[in-house]
């Protein structure tokens, strides 16, 4: 085998299918909802907690949590916070 590229990527393929975006929208918001969930086990904080710091119900927090739940910014700063993380946000 000469290392040439058999059929497409997986990119070229949501593309041509018409779903590339949404794709990559639901895999950003799966990695921040397990980013911010391993946050609140290093810290050891619950969900519990983290809705009383937050000032807000455990089910706002199950929200925050859930990647098929869009949450705003505002929501994921202050969560971010309370476990010692920031959101960084880049256009490219």
């Amino acid at each position: 085998m000469s290392g040439d590229k058999l059929g497409s990527s997986i990119d070229n393929f949501l593309k041509e299918e018409g779903t590339l975006e949404d794709a990559q929208l639901q895999a950003v918001k799966e990695v921040v909802a397990w980013q911010l969930a391993e946050a609140m086990r290093t810290r050891k904080i619950s969900k519990d907690k983290m809705a009383a710091l937050l000032k807000t119900s455990r089910s706002q927090v199950d929200r925050l949590l859930d990647p098929r739940n869009d949450i705003t910014l505002d929501s994921l700063q202050r969560a971010a916070a309370v476990v010692g993380r920031r959101v960084n946000i880049e256009l490219v």
